[in-house]
Order: C-alpha cells, then structure tokens, then sequence
C-alpha cells in the first residue's frame, strides 16, 4: 500500500471519532495527491469566494468533460445551530458550463428550545452556464458573465419542522466577476450579482416567507505569501429574504463574511480558505441565535 492510500484510510477510519476529524480528513485528502493548478469552490459547491458564486466556471475544454473539483467546508454555528459541513463535488464541460452536488450535514447545537429547527442534512443541486467571458472580443474592461441555479432538496428546517415536512428552495441568479490586473503588485477580484431566492440563509434556515430579489458581491485583494503562494484577503455580502417561514416576526440581517484564501504554489491544486461569517443574532424578542462572528474553513482540490 502506497503512502498516500495509509494516510487516506487512516483518515477514514477515525471521520467519526469528531466533528474536528472532517476538518483534518479534507486536508490531508487535498494534500495527498499532487496535480497541476488549483481550483476553488464555496460554500455549496459552486466556483466563487466563500459564500457567493463567481461568473467563472469550473475549467474543461471547448469540447467534453474538465477533471473534477471537491470541497469540503466547516461552519461553527455556535451552541444553537450547531456545527455546518458541506461536501462538495463539481464539474466543468463544453468550456462554458459546470454542475455539481454538495450535501450539507449538521451536529446539533445544545439550545433544547431552537436547536431541533436548525438539524438534519439536504441535498443541493447547482449548475451555472457562462454568457460572456472575460475580456470578450479583446477588451480588457468586459468581465465574466453568467447565468446559474442552485436548488436544495429534502429540507426539514424551522418551517418544515412546524409543518412536519420536507421542503425545497431555489436561487435563479446573474453575476458577472472581473479580475483586475492594473495594479500588477495587487491584483483585485470583484464580483456583483443579483439572485431570485425564497431560500433562507442558503437553506440553513429553512425557506423565506417569500420569493424576493437580493443582492450579493465579493471583493478581494491578492497579495504575495510565504514560499511562493499567494493569499486573497476579501470579504463579501448576501442580502437574506427578511423573513424566514415557520418563524413569524424574525427578521434576518444581511450575511457577511471576512476571508483568507491561501493558494500554494503552482503545482500544488488546491486552495484554503480561513474565515469569520456574520450571519445572525437577535433575530426576533426572545430567539438569540449567536452566530454573528463564527469560524469558517473550506479545502477546495481539483483532480
């Protein structure tokens, strides 16, 4: 047995031991097996920054099938939603399109009262399609353009849990992503998108009352790092439909988050990703839910 499947099956066989060990497996996973270029994905899966999706697309040819990308990411939700994993894989093909899959799972928090409205795992299903590369006919100022969905499966959060059923909700959204170079000694990533969503908190809330339209952007700076690697310090914004359903009168801020991206040197694939998410707290009189600075992590490898 080589030394990269000891360190693979060891990590597998203590996944179970604590929720620390999914951290730990995805990381050395990633560090395992050497490749040519990096690739990252966020939270649910897509190619973007932490929590928004960029308009670029996983790479693959003009003609068939890209090698696939797979995530893993960690949120500290605090002692009452718990503790959030993604497992993500995703693919790019026609040099144009990707689609992927994550399965979000949960550890429940310890708060007996609101805990139970936040648990269990679902599905997500996303794909997005570019419209308009990058610096399109030799113009440098044209961005990346594109159209994609996001749709989550077999949820059973706040609403679902009052109601006793699984529910579902999606994201149809257009974002266009630029990657500015004017400033060779700090190159800048900026992204502006516009999404339709009944969807609350990405699904971690359940569903919102209603269908609205909410913005989101991310902003970053590359800057040099230690041997050779490069690190994207950034943050971003996703506006939250105001109200979640099931949970009449709470009212959800606006997501933030502060990241880190460090990308090693080049023929290492693989990017982490270290960051604090704001997301909520006094969402209604008496319902404190103690997420407004947590830890968050994601490893993103492509093959």
């Amino acid at each position: 047995m080589t030394l990269r499947h000891k360190v693979l099956s060891f990590t597998l066989r203590t996944m179970q031991r604590s929720s620390w060990s999914w951290v730990l497996t995805a990381i050395l996973a990633a560090l395992a097996v050497p490749a040519a270029r990096a690739q990252n994905l966020n939270w649910e899966g897509q190619t973007g920054a932490f929590v928004t999706p960029f308009a670029y697309t996983s790479p693959s040819p003009s003609g068939g099938f890209g090698l696939p990308a797979v995530s893993f990411h960690y949120l500290d939700g605090g002692h009452v939603l718990g503790g959030f994993y993604e497992v993500s894989g995703t693919v790019g093909f026609l040099g144009r399109f990707e689609v992927g899959y994550t399965r979000a799972l949960n550890s429940e928090g310890s708060s007996p009262a609101l805990s139970p409205l936040f648990s269990g795992g679902f599905n997500i299903i996303h794909g997005k399609a570019n419209l308009l590369a990058e610096k399109a006919g030799r113009h440098a100022y044209i961005p990346a353009v594109s159209l994609g969905f996001v749709v989550r499966t077999d949820i059973r959060r706040v609403g679902g849990v009052v109601n006793r059923e699984d529910t579902h909700n999606e994201d149809f959204y257009l974002v266009a992503t630029k990657t500015i170079t004017y400033f060779r000694v700090l190159p800048i990533v900026a992204s502006l998108g516009f999404k339709a969503t009944n969807a609350s908190v990405l699904g971690i809330a359940g569903n919102a009352a209603d269908w609205q339209g909410r913005l989101f952007g991310t902003l970053g700076f590359v800057v040099p790092g230690p041997v050779k690697s490069k690190i994207v310090l950034g943050s971003e914004f996703l506006q939250e439909p105001r109200h979640i359903e099931g949970l009449p009168g709470a009212t959800l801020p606006t997501t933030l988050t502060y990241f880190a991206r460090v990308i090693p040197r080049g023929e290492l694939p693989l990017n982490v990703d270290f960051g604090v998410a704001q997301v909520a707290n006094n969402i209604k009189p008496g319902v404190k839910l103690d997420v407004r600075s947590q830890f968050a992590l994601g490893v993103s490898y492509r093959f």
